[in-house]
């Protein structure tokens, strides 16, 4: 496939594999598959429709598609645990659009594939954007790769119960400070206890990655989602109004500390949601992807939609490094 030709998720129906149209349907099917990894590479992105699975029946699937299921800890989105390592993928509000993104790219560690299950479809809209991050990468001004080649800087501001943005409790999964501090330490994050009780965390990481199997370079950063520029002027403007920016929840910045111009941020939010391609969900479908191929988001919706998600890891070649990272990853 070349740098030009369209890309899209691979669809695949109870017809498609010659099974039944349910969740028992499709264990089979994952079950004959073999390769699973070789396949999600190769598509880089896998829907599953047709296949009638709910929320009760869910855990059987995602044995399959995800083995050694992660916690969602040090996620800065908005989100509620449901399950077994199952959460609802986001719970912020239905009008806005959330930018494409992969998942904890900012993290010193990600999960290398993502299972999202449609409960409950939208009344309207409701898709979930995805784009392949070698195209959204190429899509950029060449001096907007070139600064962001040093890597980026963020920084996070987590109150201790009462405030602005998430908890550190909700972020780490835990009320204790000494496990939290567990968790960072070994990370190469900066961290340090305010005496408000909230815990400030500064990390470097790089703005782009290589995939371990086919060697593409992608966009592999949040700079749009963490700079306050990425939610609008509006909601920028009022935002500085009420703290100064190295207070705010998340914050981002060049390796150097170097701002980065609101410019950059809103050519990397638009080009990517311009690059995407919807997964328009009916209820049942789940929706597999690689995390480092493929970034996702979410475009606003009517109705009481209801999508969960789940990831994992796999063992990481020694190789996984960015073009500009070395070691912890």
């Amino acid at each position: 496939m070349d740098d030009h030709s369209p890309w899209k998720p691979l669809v695949v129906t109870p017809a498609d594999v010659e099974e039944e149209p349910s969740p028992a349907g499709l264990t089979a099917h994952l079950r004959g598959i073999g390769d699973l990894r070789a396949r999600l590479v190769e598509a880089k992105a896998l829907v599953f429709r047709g296949f009638r699975v709910t929320a009760a029946e869910l855990d059987g699937v995602l044995d399959l598609l995800l083995p050694g299921r992660l916690a969602y800890v040090h996620g800065n989105s908005p989100r509620s645990k449901v399950g077994r390592n199952v959460y609802t993928s986001t719970e912020y509000p239905p009008e806005y659009t959330i930018s494409l993104h992969n998942e904890l790219s900012y993290a010193h560690r990600w999960p290398s594939r993502l299972v999202f299950h449609c409960d409950r479809a939208a009344e309207t809209g409701g898709a979930t954007p995805v784009v392949d991050g070698a195209r959204w990468l190429a899509s950029l001004d060449p001096e907007v790769r070139e600064r962001f080649a040093g890597g980026v800087r963020y920084t996070q501001n987590l109150h201790g119960g009462k405030g602005f943005g998430r908890s550190w409790q909700d972020t780490f999964e835990t009320d204790s400070r000494a496990e939290a501090e567990a968790y960072l330490d070994g990370t190469g994050a900066e961290y340090a206890w305010r005496p408000d009780g909230t815990l400030r965390i500064s990390r470097t990481r790089p703005a782009t990655v290589r995939h371990p199997v086919t060697g593409a370079e992608v966009w592999f950063n949040q700079a749009d989602q963490w700079h306050a520029a990425g939610l609008g002027d509006a909601t920028a403007a009022a935002l500085r109004a009420i703290m100064p920016e190295r207070d705010l929840p998340q914050s981002v910045a060049f390796a150097d500390g170097t701002p980065i111009p609101a410019g950059y941020v809103t050519q990397i939010r638009d080009r990517g949601l311009d690059a995407a391609v919807d997964v328009d969900w009916r209820t049942g479908d789940l929706l597999l992807v690689d995390n480092v191929l493929v970034g996702h988001g979410r475009r606003p919706f009517t109705g009481r939609r209801r999508v969960l998600v789940a990831m994992s890891d796999e063992p990481r070649p020694a190789a996984w490094a960015g073009p500009h990272e070395e070691g912890d990853t």
